[in-house]
């Protein structure tokens, strides 16, 4: 997929102010810091689409970006920690799962989790929440050029043993680096291709 257009459309802090469902949308979601903005930006050739902050928590409303006048790019609060209240960080959760959950044009959740690290608490019961609730997502590894390949395959396999034990079987992954373009055409050529069943179903 070539991408000729990207631009930011709105930010939404709840579902009733989102763009109007008419398009197909693929949502971003991960920790905070989990590197999105970098990915986002990475993915489009724009590298300031999508603010990068080095303060975790900053993204906290729901941003739609129309790639191609084609599709929406949904980029998500990041969840699990915040410099904020405690009851601000619930009502942001409310607002994600709301969107995930109510959204009818929404074609897959690109969960992200930084490939350094152990498998995390907050990511799995995420994946537990939109299995239960049949919602179509997709594993993405990022920040894969921070370490060596036999380090990056012992993290993965540490990552699918930990998902097995309560899963038959693993998501479909993606491996990706945003400095080295890791992962990007095959990342797009999956969204072509839901893109195209989308637009077959209309």
């Amino acid at each position: 997929m070539i991408i000729r257009t990207a631009r930011y459309i709105s930010g939404s802090t709840s579902l009733s102010g989102c763009p109007s469902p008419s398009l197909p949308e693929f949502a971003f979601a991960g920790r905070s810091n989990v590197g999105k903005s970098s990915l986002i930006n990475m993915l489009t050739g724009r590298k300031k689409l999508a603010l990068i902050s080095q303060t975790p928590g900053k993204t906290r409303t729901i941003n739609h970006f129309l790639i191609n006048d084609d599709w929406y790019l949904v980029d998500l609060p990041g969840y699990g920690y915040a410099k904020a209240p405690a009851s601000h960080r619930k009502a942001w959760k409310k607002e994600i799962e709301n969107y995930i959950l109510k959204r009818s044009t929404l074609m897959c959740v690109f969960v992200l989790a930084d490939v350094r690290i152990s498998p995390q608490k907050y990511d799995l019961e995420f994946m537990e929440m939109l299995g239960r609730n049949n919602i179509p997502f997709a594993r993405v590894f990022t920040k894969a050029d921070k370490i060596s390949g036999h380090v990056l395959e012992k993290n993965i396999a540490l990552h699918n043993k930990t998902m097995l034990e309560r899963w038959e079987e693993c998501p479909l992954t993606f491996i990706t680096s945003a400095e080295k373009k890791t992962g990007r055409d095959e990342l797009l050529g999956f969204i072509e291709d839901l893109t195209v069943k989308f637009k077959k179903k209309l």
